[in-house]
């Protein structure tokens, strides 16, 4: 595998067109409601819009990622992007981190340094991982898949097989959102090469339908229903029509903003606003990886791609789950213990939501190290 260096580094062309085409943004009217149920507000994203041209500085966000190791590799015909941080521990194991959507590498940041070098951070030596973070193909800083056919199997395949090339025949794989999807994929796929797996998603799994729900199924049916009546229209367009929705975010950097701003609304824990979760410098660094490299489009696809075709795999590998309150819908251990046969850990997390690294990093390290100091 030909491995090669990387830097973030996005020329000065693309920040100056992106100013321009903020300070000509074209507005909609104002929502006719007082709260977010016809959509984010327009007052907040103006706001944002704002501090997007006048206060917030790309380059120096850029300097802060590029503190880690960055490489790209051509797999199965397409470059894939990563940050390789290698641990100083001699024991150190390989752990891979898997985003999903409208994540990025972004969302590891405030946890590579504690996994991958614990005794400065508040662990011990046993508890170090080498840590790989790859792009997923047609977002951010990986290439664009160059055909159909690239779904969570052959993302898992190909992130199974980037390992290899690293030198790392065993590792331990990590994930939410689409990364849980690809994680599962490769527990499953992989249990040869895999030595288990952590999620802070877990796939719905069957319900037992020979008795009452209990009061901890209730919540999560109830936070399924007002996912599918009211917070999926994203996931269906981006399933069905992803070329059609992708040229207006391409086009407009609000409305790239508004589309996964709205989601860091509605999936983080929080007191009714984002920034009770998120800092705005950390939600602009993630809008900007999708700007910048104009994956809106490519990043719609895996919806496109996985949706009809995913069959989730069995999986017989050690899995920990750390399950938050916030997730989208939070996971029931019973309803996922056909799909996950050897659950050694689950946790349930005080406070966090969909983007645990991101929201919550202590405790996302401390569940991963407790978890794989068991499988060890």
């Amino acid at each position: 595998m030909d491995i090669n260096p990387y830097q973030i580094s996005v020329s000065d062309e693309v920040l100056e067109d992106l100013s321009y085409r903020l300070s000509k943004t074209r507005w909609p009217e104002k929502e006719l409601v007082e709260d977010w149920s016809q959509g984010i507000p327009l007052s907040y994203v103006q706001e944002m819009c704002d501090y997007w041209l006048t206060s917030y500085d790309w380059r120096q966000r850029e300097a802060s990622l590029n503190r880690f190791d960055h490489f790209t590799a051509a797999v199965a015909g397409c470059d894939i992007h990563f940050i390789h941080q290698q641990s100083p521990h001699d024991e150190a194991i390989p752990l891979i981190l898997s985003h999903g959507w409208p994540g990025s590498v972004v969302e590891f940041q405030k946890v590579i340094e504690p996994l991958t070098n614990p005794t400065d951070h508040g662990g011990n030596a046993e508890d170090a991982f080498h840590v790989v973070c790859p792009s997923l193909p047609g977002y951010g800083f990986s290439g664009k898949p160059p055909q159909a056919g690239w779904g969570v199997e052959k993302i898992a395949d190909v992130f199974t097989e980037l390992m290899g090339g690293l030198g790392y025949p065993r590792f331990g794989a990590q994930g939410g959102d689409w990364g849980s999807a690809i994680t599962t994929a490769i527990g499953g796929r992989h249990p040869e090469k895999c030595l288990g797996i952590h999620l802070n998603m877990v796939m719905r799994g069957n319900r037992p339908k020979d008795r009452e729900p209990t009061e901890e199924e209730q919540a999560a049916l109830a936070a399924a229903a007002h996912y599918r009546d009211w917070d999926s229209g994203y996931s269906t367009q981006q399933g069905t029509r992803p070329q059609t929705l992708g040229y207006g975010l391409t086009d407009s950097p609000v409305g790239q903003l508004a589309w996964i701003l709205e989601k860091f609304w509605a999936w983080t824990d929080n007191q009714g606003h984002p920034e009770d979760a998120l800092s705005r410098e950390e939600m602009l660094d993630n809008i900007m990886i999708y700007w910048v490299t104009k994956s809106a489009t490519s990043s719609a696809r895996l919806y496109w791609e996985s949706f009809r075709s995913l069959r989730p795999a069995q999986v017989n590998v050690p899995t920990g789950v750390a399950a938050f309150p916030r997730e989208i819908i939070p996971p029931v251990r019973s309803w996922s213990e056909g799909t996950y046969t050897d659950i050694r850990r689950w946790t349930k997390m005080p406070k966090g939501g969909h983007f645990a690294a991101f929201e919550q990093p202590e405790l996302f390290v401390e569940d991963v190290r407790s978890f794989f100091s068991e499988i060890r």
